[in-house]
Parts: C-alpha cells; sequence; structure tokens
C-alpha cells in the first residue's frame, strides 16, 4: 500500500490530501502540522477552513485511508510520497524583505524529513515557491541523507478559493516537474500514477523542475495582470462616461482574449497573486532583469491605486470627511465562498476609512470578530507566519465593530461599502435598508454586485466602480 503524508494542513494541503484519499481509497494519506488547534479542528465537526464540498469529502474518508496528526516524525518515516505544503510568506526584514519568500518554514520541513528518514522517498514541492527553492531543498536532503535516495518533484497547485474541490476533482492541468534523470522520471511517473486514478492523462503535464516551479508564478501573474488590466480601464471609464461592464464584456468576446477575470473590483486578494508577483520581482532582479521587474511590478501598483481611488471616493462624496460617521462594510473576505482575508481588498479600504477616522460596521457571512480585528491590527506580510509569531491579543480597534447581519450593520450609517460579492448582497432589502441610514444614503459598489439604477429610484447616491458617474459625484476629486 502506498503510503502519502503531507506536512501543513492549510487550505492546500487538507484539501488536496482529502481528495487523493476520496479517489484513491488503496493509498493511506496522512496530514500532519505541528498546530495541535489546527489538527483538532480537522479531526472535528467544526474543520478550520470553509470551502463548499470540502466537509463531505473528509466525512467520507476520515478515519478510513485519511488521518490527521501531531505526530510528523511517525508519518513522514512511514511514508513513500511526503508532500510539503507549509507556508511561504514573503521576508518581513533582511535580504529581499518586501519581496524575497521566505523559506524557514520549508527548510526546517527539509532538515526534519532527512533526520528521520530511513527509506527512499519521493519529495513533492506543494507549496507556491521561487524558482530554484527545489536544487535548495534537494542539496539539504542529499548532504543529510545517510545514504537514502530522495526525488524531488514540483507539483504547483492551481486550486480557487471557493470552488477547490470542484478543482480538484476536475483540474485543468496537474503539472509534475522532475529532474531529467531515470531516478527523476521514475519518480514523475510514481505521482503521476496517483493523479491518474481520476485525472484524464491528457491532463497530466510533465516538466523539468524549473518549468514547473516558474508556471506556478506565471499563471498567478497572467491571472492578476488581467484584474489590473480591467481595474485600470475602470478609472479611465469613470472619467469619460464609458462603462466597464460593458467595455469588458466586448472585450471578452474576442476568443483569444476570453471573458473570465475581466470583472473590474476594489482590488485582487488572496494569499498569492501579490505574494508571487513580489516574488516573481525579486526573482527578476537577482537574475539581472529589472525592465521585467518593473513590468510586473506594475500589476501591484494598479492594484494599490484601485483600493487607494476607492477610499477616495467614499471620502470626497460624504463632504471629504467620514470623521465620526458610521460607515458600513458589507463583505470582508477576498472574494464570495471563502472565509480567507488574506490580503483582503477590505484590509485597506478598511485602513484608509480609519485613517480618516470613520467608524466602520462590518458585517461578512464567513468571517469572525476575532479575525477582522486581527487583520486590522496587523502589519503588512505578518498575516503569512504561524500564529505565534504574530503579535498577541492585539489592541482591538476601538472605532470598529463587527456585527452579524447586514440590516444591524447598515442601521444609522451614512454609507455603506460592498467589498466582497456574496450572493446575498444581491437581494438585501434596500429600501429598509435606506429607511434606516442617514440621509443623504450612499452605496459604493466595490464588486459591480447592485443594480444602481434601483437603488437611486429608492434614493441612493450610488457609486460603481468604472460606471458613468452620479450628477452627485461628478463634481467630487476622484484622486486626493
Amino acid at each position: 500500500m502506498v503510503k502519502i503524508c503531507c506536512i501543513g494542513a492549510g487550505y492546500v494541503g487538507g484539501p488536496t490530501m482529502a481528495v487523493i484519499a476520496l479517489k484513491c481509497p488503496d493509498i493511506e494519506v496522512a496530514v500532519v502540522d505541528i498546530s495541535v488547534s489546527r489538527i483538532n479542528a480537522w479531526n472535528s465537526d467544526q474543520l478550520p477552513i470553509y470551502e463548499p464540498g470540502l466537509d463531505d469529502v473528509v466525512k467520507q474518508r476520515r478515519g478510513k485511508n485519511l488521518f490527521f496528526s501531531t505526530d510528523v516524525e511517525r508519518h513522514v518515516m512511514e511514508a513513500d510520497i511526503v508532500f510539503v505544503s507549509v507556508n511561504t510568506p514573503t521576508k518581513t526584514q533582511g535580504l529581499g524583505a518586501g519581496k524575497a519568500a521566505d523559506l524557514t518554514y520549508w527548510e526546517s520541513a527539509a532538515r526534519m524529513i532527512a533526520d528521520v528518514s530511513k527509506s527512499d522517498k519521493i519529495v513533492v514541492e506543494k507549496s507556491t515557491v521561487p524558482v530554484k527553492t527545489a536544487e535548495a531543498i534537494e542539496k539539504i536532503l542529499t548532504h543529510n541523507s545517510k545514504g537514502i535516495n530522495f526525488q524531488i518533484l514540483s507539483n504547483p497547485e492551481f486550486l480557487a478559493e471557493g470552488t477547490a474541490i470542484k478543482d480538484l476533482f476536475s483540474p485543468d492541468r496537474v503539472l509534475i516537474g522532475g529532474r531529467e534523470t531515470p531516478a527523476g522520471q521514475k519518480a514523475i511517473q510514481a505521482l503521476k500514477e496517483v493523479y491518474a486514478h481520476w485525472v484524464p492523462e491528457e491532463r497530466i503535464i510533465c516538466s523539468n523542475l524549473w518549468s514547473a516551479e516558474l508556471s506556478k508564478l506565471a499563471a498567478n501573474a497572467f491571472l492578476a495582470q488581467r484584474i489590473s488590466s480591467v481595474n485600470a480601464i475602470s478609472a479611465l471609464c469613470e472619467a469619460t462616461g464609458a462603462n466597464v461592464t460593458e467595455v469588458a464584456h466586448a472585450v471578452g468576446k474576442d476568443t483569444r482574449i476570453g471573458p473570465k477575470f475581466l470583472n473590474a473590483s476594489v482590488g485582487f486578494g488572496g494569499s498569492c497573486f501579490q505574494k508571487d508577483i513580489l516574488n516573481l520581482v525579486y526573482i527578476c532582479e537577482c537574475n539581472g532583469l529589472p525592465e521585467v521587474a518593473n513590468y510586473w511590478k506594475q500589476v501591484i501598483k494598479i492594484n494599490d491605486y484601485q483600493k487607494s481611488r476607492f477610499v477616495n471616493r467614499v471620502v470626497s462624496s460624504m463632504f471629504n470627511t467620514v470623521s465620526g460617521k458610521k460607515v458600513a462594510i458589507l463583505g470582508f473576505a477576498f472574494k464570495k465562498d471563502t472565509g480567507d482575508t488574506r490580503e483582503t481588498p477590505a484590509i485597506d479600504v478598511c485602513k484608509g476609512l480609519l485613517g480618516d477616522k470613520a467608524r466602520l460596521s462590518i458585517y461578512d457571512p464567513q468571517v469572525s470578530e476575532d479575525q477582522i480585528q486581527r487583520d486590522l491590527s496587523m502589519k503588512k506580510f505578518d498575516w503569512d507566519h504561524p500564529i505565534h509569531l504574530q503579535p498577541q491579543s492585539p489592541t482591538a480597534v476601538k472605532q470598529v465593530g463587527v456585527v452579524w447581519d447586514a440590516y444591524e450593520a447598515t442601521k444609522g450609517a451614512h454609507g455603506i461599502c460592498i467589498l466582497t460579492e456574496w450572493d446575498e448582497f444581491k437581494s438585501l432589502d434596500y429600501k429598509k435598508i435606506y429607511d434606516q441610514m442617514q440621509k443623504p444614503a450612499f452605496v459604493f459598489d466595490g464588486r459591480n454586485v447592485v443594480d444602481a439604477e434601483k437603488l437611486r429610484q429608492i434614493g441612493f447616491i450610488v457609486y460603481s466602480i468604472g460606471k458613468p458617474l452620479d450628477e452627485w459625484l461628478k463634481d467630487m476629486p476622484a484622486v486626493a
């Protein structure tokens, strides 16, 4: 019986291993993590992450051929294939701070694998890692190997949160990169056989290590670039009276471009896009390619510009001050159908409004008050480091209240900012909301989810990203 062990029980390790266990009943899968609370959650009825369909998969296989454990060393020792999906955060200090990936957790995992192994192993990079990580890991393993053979593979994940289980069930592609040696090819074949239980052979792509590592960074950079492209156009639409939805629809009809990822919004978020682009930028700089680095940097600059533009629009519309005014924030997660707040644009928007002394009332169906307070009091990049290294019980931000329903959030508010495209925000009773708000009542739709015309008929002053401006807003400067 093949045994698989995955180090790291997070957004990648948990769902990926659960699906492998479901599709390969003849393989024993163990997910290990040093965080006791996280493993306890995976073994409970309340899983540590929210992902549609995940509960079902875990409950079907847990205790049969899917195990969650804190006994990291035993499971690694017994495994034939070890997946490593630990955090690779952006460095906060030292060489490459703010850009380079921090491989501390990766390296300690590799050293531990070398320490405890008593048989040959295939070690698979699952985390998003910079190009050439495999080489560093290989050196650590071979220099500590005690005669054991290790083969390194890169098998980057291409999951989208909110649809992770669907993506795992029928992936666009599974990418496996390995050494071009006979032993390397044999390792690729072994991993390929695992996926071949349910993925059609033509969707399993094999490449060399560096191509696999770089493909992941490049794919995320291309996706983020599309969002920044349409967001850049949205600013021009507002200035000229064009409608970004119509423009994006016309552009997306070109089959070479396609319609996906062309929704203008307050900005992209999530744990990977910004991190991967910063990483790409750093690798380009290290390889003497400043022009390429600057090109990709611009994708992040536009994203930051879009968030600050949104905040400026809110403040300037409300008579150039939000000081002491209640503003309702609907949605805090970085996109719908996930509770994940990593790099969510809501953080920068809320901080911008708090900087102008607004009082915020926040509602998100999947994000806890504790998480929101932590996000708003953390420094950039801290979120990706283990919880015990984050600042302890941050001083709660006093001007922030977190509530459990949209009507409560909007009661007595001067304005509403919609920052996540949760479906429920489309069907709220906006007449009821309007009646409970201070007048003039504003809606700033950062995700283009509401019907602006209907809201205007109720009496709202509405700002939608990239749409022709309300008469009210036309006289207000967009950029402070």
